[in-house]
């Protein structure tokens, strides 16, 4: 079979923010690389995700030279509320964290930046691939054959990310007797639906309450996001956008409640609650990034973020070789990313055991949580803890 090739330093399979964020540092610092997504521009722009943003990745977006939007429309956040037994509790991020701060800016602004500024450089992703696959990645020459319209074509390269999500073809090219996979399922979902209503707090509202755990989450001042915890087995077809805001409001402490405005929905979806992780993120010539190696539930912001950990010590890897000629990032860089990968995924599993509320679970365990949450609100230490994963432990 003939197939048309292409040469480059770097492929990275997956245009997602994650891809798109390493593609982009690279190719400002001149290190040449290729983007190949199984998707539209269009269907990857209309994914509704994140909007949390953590000091580190705006960083990395502004050191990308593409953050000039972040910083003038998005919203920083010094802290925000949790509600809990019908009152309401204020984390002080800034104050608990040294001055740090949070952006709420959403995952869809992001790659639409990233977009962007690859179009300012001339750098073209390639979309719409089909039958990716991984070839020689234990060899100093691998390379990456795809099918795109009617025509075959191999990228040679010096590298490959995976930053293709969960379901990609970038992990499952690990043999599965050196891939180790943990994984741990929620017993509940996340619907969640998306208006263009006036948020109904200035700041995220998380809310543990006897009917189930629920979130006020904020886009800009005239687009909502809120989510309310649900049984595994619900469809988006059972909740009417009527039947969420009734429940939504039956969760809300009366004084947030009150200032809620409700609207037709524009996006619905329900997210199941899982953790994963994937080790090593590595093997041969391929590295693992994002969602292709580690899925947190999205009660503590970690998803995007953890990914922009990965993207950095990936980037930081990749200057080094290929400026200094000094390759020990990469070859470390599955023990570091999984330090800090692990470290988020316990701040994850942390929140998601404190805010919701888990079938079956007996009276002693109810005590446990309310005892927890007792102490968070009443130790400056675990708010010290508390505040310094939510705005981003150190790279």
């Amino acid at each position: 079979m003939s197939r048309s090739v292409k040469k480059t330093k770097v492929c990275i399979i997956g245009g997602g923010p994650s891809g798109l964020l390493l593609s982009q540092l690279l190719n400002v610092n001149g290190i040449e690389c290729i983007v190949l997504e199984k998707e539209t521009r269009e269907y990857v722009l209309g994914r509704i995700r994140a909007g949390v943003i953590e000091h580190g990745y705006a960083k990395l977006m502004r050191e990308a030279k593409c953050g000039d939007r972040m910083d003038k429309e998005g919203e920083i956040h010094e802290g925000f509320q949790i509600a809990f037994d019908g009152k309401l509790y204020r984390m002080d991020l800034k104050k608990y964290s040294g001055g740090e701060t949070v952006i709420v800016y959403g995952q869809v602004e992001l790659t639409k930046d990233l977009y962007d500024a690859h179009d300012r450089l001339g750098v073209k992703i390639i979309h719409k691939v089909e039958n990716v696959v991984l070839h020689d990645i234990k060899s100093t020459a691998p390379f990456v054959t795809y099918r795109c319209g009617d025509e075959d074509f191999q990228i040679d390269c010096e590298y490959i990310i995976g930053a293709d999500g969960f379901h990609g073809v970038s992990r499952k090219s690990i043999p599965a007797d050196v891939l180790t996979e943990y994984e741990k399922v929620y017993p509940f979902g996340w619907l969640g639906i998306l208006s263009r209503t006036k948020p109904v707090s200035p700041e995220l509202v998380y809310v543990k309450s006897e009917r189930g755990f629920a979130l006020c989450s904020i886009r800009s001042q005239v687009l909502s996001r809120y989510y309310i915890q649900v049984p595994m087995a619900d469809k988006v077809e059972d909740w009417s956008d009527d039947a969420f805001w009734d429940e939504l409001k039956r969760r809300l402490p009366a004084e947030v409640s009150k200032n809620l405005i409700t609207g037709p929905s524009i996006e619905k979806s329900i997210a199941q609650a899982r953790s994963f992780v994937a080790e090593p993120m590595s093997y041969g010539r391929l590295f693992l990034a994002g969602d292709a190696a580690h899925i947190v539930p999205p009660t503590g912001a970690r998803g995007l973020n953890t990914a922009a950990s990965d993207i950095y010590y990936l980037y930081h890897a990749m200057l080094d070789y290929y400026k200094k000629g000094d390759s020990s990032g990469l070859q470390h860089y599955s023990e570091k990313a999984l330090a800090r990968v692990w470290k988020n995924q316990r701040f994850s599993w942390w929140m998601s055991m404190l805010l919701h509320g888990f079938p079956g679970r007996n009276q002693y365990e109810d005590k446990l949580q309310n005892a927890e949450m007792d102490y968070l609100f009443s130790s400056d230490v675990a708010q010290r803890s508390f505040a310094e994963h939510y705005v981003g432990l150190p790279y």
